[in-house]
């Protein structure tokens, strides 16, 4: 008996004020705040998956005149995004004195976090976000949620389909429509 066919969940994504909102959230006064701002603001500006945050090393991270991150992706490709100068400045102040070898974005007890502890992270400043954006409540706000918002602003910022896909590091242009599909609805 063939399984019943149920129409794909489109994949959310935050309008600018919503993400503005989310990055509003950290208190930039504390380390941890610091951090958490990076956290969110690399993951906008990069597309990066949770876990290839979580895995991110200081060597990875180019932050002189032209910005960018080497990601290690799916499938064990490796591909690079330009960063935006804001972010490039924030990543360097979270990361100076490190080490090349070690991690980007630490826990309280200076461990690398983790996928889920990201995950953790955005849901809470999104929970926070919502007291401000009521909008974000209606919301299943994840990391993932950043990343397909990236993938849309680009898109709605000019830049061509071919250069999303590379910036996501999908292999295939057909996982890029799919992704973006919601913003042709």
């Amino acid at each position: 008996m063939p399984f019943k066919k149920t129409a794909k969940a489109v994949i959310g994504y935050l309008e600018k004020p919503e993400m503005d909102a989310l990055l509003a959230q950290p208190d930039r006064r504390t380390p941890l705040g610091n951090r958490d701002y990076a956290l969110l603001l690399f993951l906008y500006n990069s597309g990066a998956r949770a876990d290839e945050a979580a895995n991110l090393i200081v060597d990875n991270l180019q932050l002189g005149r032209q910005a960018s991150v080497r990601l290690h992706g799916k499938g064990n490709k490796f591909r690079s995004c330009p960063l935006w100068p804001a972010t490039a400045t924030t990543l360097s102040r979270l990361v100076e004195g490190r080490g090349k070898r070690d991690p980007v974005f630490l826990n309280r007890v200076n461990l690398p976090l983790t996928r889920f502890g990201i995950h953790r992270l955005v849901t809470h400043y999104a929970e926070l976000a919502s007291r401000t954006v009521p909008s974000i409540e209606t919301k299943r706000v994840s990391p993932h949620t950043i990343r397909h918002t990236t993938a849309v602003h680009l898109l709605r910022a000019g830049v061509d389909i071919n250069t999303i896909r590379a910036w996501l590091g999908h292999v295939s242009l057909d996982t890029t429509h799919i992704m973006l599909k919601s913003i042709w609805k």
